[in-house]
């Protein structure tokens, strides 16, 4: 009798065991897929502003041809992003691209003609919008992998995690000291 209650509470352990395997390996993988999603939704939003890029540059070509070396800048910031795969490299490649972009609002500023020419004004309204949804994309996907990385790191859901390798993710952080400044306004 003792030996079948003795076997009785094993099994009921293995089993609570293997439940809690079970579910918290489930919560790893939906949070893995969070992140992926998160940043495929960013990732549509970086397509565009690739896709924005080339018609800007071409529009400010017309009023600043003297400006190429900046204007080169830009298109090469652009294909190296745009040629990016994993999310390091997304990362820091649209580092340096949003970079190259404030030299192009930089040469807008020392031509009126143009920044009154109603092309550039529509192309800067879209790459506005569409750096506000990247900028919202960024938050989510950060606060995906937050979530994703306190599952991997906290206990006991650690223990899962590196059973199955699940792996930290990074983080989309503004690396660059320049980004983090205050912008200087001067009349």
């Amino acid at each position: 009798m003792i030996a079948w209650i003795v076997i009785g509470v094993l099994v009921l352990i293995v089993l609570i065991i293997v439940i809690f395997l079970i579910g918290t390996y489930n919560g790893l993988v939906k949070s893995r897929n969070q992140v992926e999603e998160a940043f495929s939704t960013m990732d549509v939003y970086l397509k565009k502003r690739y896709d924005l890029i080339p018609n800007l540059v071409e529009t400010v070509k017309g009023y600043a041809a003297h400006e190429k070396a900046t204007l080169e800048k830009v298109i090469q910031a652009r294909n190296t992003a745009a040629r990016a795969k994993d999310a390091a490299d997304v990362i820091r490649s649209n580092e340096a691209l949003g970079q190259s972009l404030r030299g192009i609002f930089a040469i807008a500023e020392n031509y009126p003609d143009l920044k009154a020419n109603a092309n550039f004004m529509e192309l800067q309204q879209q790459l506005r919008q569409v750096e506000e949804d990247i900028a919202n994309a960024r938050k989510y996907y950060n606060g995906c992998v937050k979530l994703y990385n306190d599952k991997t790191m906290m206990f006991p859901s650690n223990l899962v995690a590196g059973m199955f390798g699940f792996r930290k993710a990074s983080m989309y952080e503004v690396g660059n000291t320049a980004e983090r400044e205050n912008v200087k306004v001067s009349f």
